[in-house]
């Protein structure tokens, strides 16, 4: 097994072996030169000082003090050496980041800090030094990871080198008890500022394991610190206002923040914004579970009664110590405590008890599951969320919380496949919510233009071109998000109107496209350019589109054409695809067909071709398909709407050949199909070929499946196509063998459904946001998205209100439903939405790991249900880091006690 408490050199880095820099290392961390526990070569805080230290500088620096200012003239003194030689070089240390320096009564004083909080931060603050030595990123990642195992224990909470300190609206009023956990407190104190990048995103960047989080200007620096920032030119000078205005943009962007613990009591001379995927002092919590070393006094707890497991809280949860579970009661057992039990407050901790793993294995649900609406719906929105909104006439809270994960709540709300509801729990008792016709609900607010609210951009990354091609579902969520974080956003559409297979490819009559409009109306308040009739690899290439500079791709062009069958005459006048027959009827309402017509097919998209050529002037329409009803691919409401206006289905027949005569389709003959699945559920139809049907027909209608028309794009690429069509790419990031491709929806997976789409689109803006930032990693600190769904038989409803599920009316129409084009589908009543929302079983809920929380305060901010709190439950203070050893020792000695105990207690457990 590889040790993981090593230094890891990259293969360009050669070791000086310098002696004198050796000993300023010694020196800075107060060991002894030859001991025991002296630095090595290979440590490091050797390997930080090497890269910036020359001889001159090292021997200076053994002048410095720790923890002890002293001027040039003291430090000249010490080492008797001219008085303008010294200062010259202290000064490059300090420039370096070796030491502070400050000006009291017009004289320079110098000392040396800590390495963590402290000598390595300053290093790694500096552009100048990251640009021109990346190897110290290196060696500050390798610090916390080295020393990091052999604090376990041994601070208890408020003590360690780093503190949580708790977003303050996070803080009840009832628990203010301590201003020294006030982010205010610390800026109302001070009179001088300054902003860094963070140093700890810096050198996950320089490794190439970034996590996507924000670093530019995230530091802020105070009084001593900050006039030695201003001093060596390494940060730039705020006002206070904007110190604040940092504070709310970190917190807005999931950050939380810390302070160095080392100067006592309700003091700091800076304050980080901190992600737990790049922190490399929540690294301590999260890798070694050390949690006592950085947490504030203050835990989260959850209010069941209120918690609806939105998801958002376990989303921003930067140690993972929140997950969803289940509220109902159950037959079963339930993990409903999380907490961890084994910590090194009372147990030898050696490397089994750790998470090494803890930036790609971050947990969103307990071993026992959560809401299957959440579990099951493939952009894992929070369901239970929005409803309980809504039935509190939150519409904008609601939408917003819905468009997390869904751009497009008003097109799904109308075409959705609803998988959501298959799987809702109430639908065991009774009928499932109408979770679709809640969000269709909600979304309708939105899509009058007066209430319309252009999301804010997170960030300005406007100096990033990426290109979408297409504008379905997939590229349009991928755009969406991409804006959201402020890049510049072209997206390239070869038809003349916008929204892919939304509006080609799905009549007015279930979307209307007035409806797809509006949305997409939305995406362009937000900055996103839309260039329709240009097909790309065609009009122009992807290599052009490089040279004008556009650094990524999202190639989303779905699966838009249609599939032959393979049988004699359907190459005939009078047969075309359902897809191509869609896409004529869909650009023009008033196309028209006549006579007899039959559309080979059983999914959704057969039955909207069927009851498409109802409408476009069918004498009758026969739909024939393989599967048997309850086969049927196509939902159960489509069928149910077919047959209601009066097309026939006939199940279990293949297609074997198309009748002509002079050019002409006059029938088709089917034969009888036995078997659609083999014993392994795999499509493998089985035909009898003497048992046979013939039909006539003027119009065939082939809808067995759709194809991808890729066309030029692809030329000159790496990307890899698979027998089918689609194209290879990585099923996590979705990124394709040329690194600045990205792609995802029906051109990836084949024709699914437009949440897939959506879905897919919105993890490809993520890794594309990472792909053009430099040294981000695609995969660190990401979310994957695993979710496993309560056990429903076991479930115990004790009550629910009994309220039968609402069906909203249908729209007057001076024409029958099959003779129009309009979707004359209606909308929920207010009184309906509410009546539907209290349906809701509720079904989840946020479970707590109360060790390993650390109190700061983010899940709040994102809660809109007030479910979640701080409790003050610890009361550490900080404590100057020259009175912490005693403190610390204290620890430890209290600590062997414990673990001797708990030996003992075990072993008398055992013997029994």
């Amino acid at each position: 097994m590889k040790d993981i408490t090593k230094m890891i050199f990259p293969e360009w880095y050669k070791c000086q072996y310098n002696e004198k820099v050796l000993a300023l290392a010694n020196h800075i961390g107060r060991k002894k030169p030859g001991s025991k526990s002296a630095y090595k070569w290979d440590d490091p805080e050797y390997v930080i000082l090497e890269a910036g230290v020359d001889d001159e500088m090292a021997e200076v620096g053994l002048g410095l003090g720790v923890c002890e200012k002293r001027t040039t003239r003291e430090i000249a003194k010490l080492l008797n050496k001219p008085e303008d030689y010294c200062h010259e070089r202290l000064m490059k240390l300090a420039q370096y980041g070796v030491c502070f320096v400050n000006t009291k009564d017009g004289e320079d004083i110098f000392w040396a800090e800590t390495w963590i909080p402290g000598t390595m931060e300053m290093i790694v603050n500096s552009r100048e030094n990251v640009e021109k030595y990346p190897i110290i990123g290196y060696a500050m990642e390798a610090y916390g990871r080295v020393r990091g195992p052999m604090s376990a224990g041994s601070f208890p909470p408020g003590v360690g080198l780093m503190r949580v300190i708790p977003i303050e609206t996070a803080i009840d009023g009832n628990t203010r008890r301590a201003s020294y956990e006030e982010v205010s407190k610390y800026l109302n104190e001070n009179n001088i500022f300054t902003v860094t990048d963070c140093s700890c995103r810096t050198d996950r960047e320089i490794m190439g394991e970034g996590c996507g989080h924000l670093k530019e200007d995230m530091c802020i620096q105070m009084g001593h610190a900050a006039e030695y920032y201003i001093k060596t030119g390494r940060g730039r000078q705020i006002t206070r206002e904007e110190a604040f205005e940092i504070i709310r943009r970190a917190e807005e962007n999931g950050l939380m923040h810390q302070i160095p613990n080392i100067d006592g009591s309700g003091k700091t001379h800076a304050i980080c914004n901190c992600c737990g995927c790049g922190c490399l002092s929540l690294r301590t919590a999260s890798m070694f579970k050390n949690n006592d070393m950085v947490r504030s006094n203050y835990v989260a707890k959850v209010d069941p009664e209120k918690c609806v497991a939105c998801g958002q809280c376990v989303e921003n949860c930067p140690v993972n110590a929140l997950k969803l579970g289940q509220k109902l009661c159950s037959s079963k057992p339930v993990t409903d405590d999380i907490t961890t039990k084994e910590t090194p407050r009372d147990m030898e901790w050696g490397e089994e008890k750790w998470n090494p793993e803890y930036r790609t294995n971050r947990e969103n649900v307990v071993d026992t599951g959560t809401a299957p609406c959440k579990t099951n719906c493939p952009a894992h929105i929070g369901v239970q969320g929005y409803i309980k909104l809504a039935s509190q006439g939150k519409y904008k809270d609601a939408l917003e919380l819905i468009r997390h994960e869904n751009p497009l709540p008003a097109v799904c709300g109308r075409i959705c496949n609803r998988r959501c509801e298959d799987a809702c729990t109430r639908g065991d008792i009774d009928a499932p919510i109408a979770i679709d016709e809640i969000k269709k609900f909600i979304a309708e607010q939105e899509l009058d233009k007066e209430n319309r609210i252009i999301p804010k951009k997170r960030h300005d990354y406007s100096d990033k071109k990426i290109a979408v091609v297409g504008a379905g579902p997939a590229g349009l969520s991928c755009a969406y998000y991409l804006a959201l974080d402020g890049y510049t956003i072209t997206v390239f559409e070869k038809e003349k109107k916008l929204g892919g297979m939304l509006t080609m490819g799905i009549p007015s009559f279930r979307l209307e496209k007035d409806v797809v409009e509006a949305e997409i109306d939305i995406i362009k308040g937000m900055g996103v350019e839309f260039k329709t009739g240009v097909e790309v690899g065609k009009d122009v290439t992807l290599e052009e589109l490089r040279k004008q500079g556009y650094n990524a791709f999202y190639l989303a062009i779905g699966a838009q054409g249609g599939r032959k069958v393979g049988i004699e005459g359907e190459d005939a006048q009078g047969v075309m695809s359902g897809i191509e027959f869609l896409r004529m009827v869909n650009q023009d309402n008033e196309a028209r067909i006549s006579g007899k017509t039959v559309v080979v097919g059983g999914g959704n998209v057969a039955i909207d071709v069927a009851r498409t050529a109802v409408r476009a002037g069918a004498d009758s329409v026969v739909q024939c398909c393989l599967e048997s009803r309850e086969q049927m691919p196509a939902s159960k409401d489509e069928i149910m709407e077919a047959q209601e206006e009066d097309i026939e289905i006939q199940n279990g027949w293949g297609p074997k050949r198309i009748l002509t005569k002079e050019g002409k389709v006059t029938g088709i003959e089917f034969k009888k199909c036995v078997r659609v699945f083999d014993s392994e559920g795999r499509f493998s139809p089985q035909y009898d070929e003497n048992d046979t049907m013939t039909v006539e027909a003027d119009y065939i209608l082939l809808s067995v499946g759709q194809s991808i028309l890729l066309g030029e794009l692809l030329n000159g690429s790496a990307v890899v196509t698979r027998p089918n069509g689609t194209l290879e790419a990585d099923s996590f990031t979705y990124q394709t063998a040329q690194e600045d491709i990205f792609t995802g929806g029906d051109v990836y997976t084949g024709p699914r459904f437009a949440i897939d789409a959506i879905a897919a689109g919105k993890q490809a803006a993520i890794s594309i946001h990472r792909f053009v930032q430099p040294g981000q990693s695609l995969v660190y600190g990401r979310d994957r998205r695993i979710f496993k769904e309560l056990d429903k038989e076991a479930a115990i409803i004790e009550s629910y209100d009994n309220t039968s599920r609402q069906c909203p009316e249908n729209i007057e129409s001076d024409k029958k439903a099959e003779e129009s084009f309009r979707d004359l589908r209606g909308t929920f009543t207010e009184e309906q939405m509410k009546r539907e929302t209290e349906r809701c079983l509720g079904c989840g809920v946020t479970v707590v790991d109360s060790y390993m929380c650390v109190g700061c305060g983010q899940c709040t901010t994102k809660c809109k249900f007030d479910a979640i709190k701080l409790e003050r439950v610890y009361d550490g203070e900080g404590v100057a880091f020259t009175d912490m050893k005693p403190v610390v020792v204290k620890t430890i000695i209290k600590r062997k006690g414990k673990i001797a105990v708990k030996k003992v207690q075990n072993a008398f457990s055992k013997s029994k």
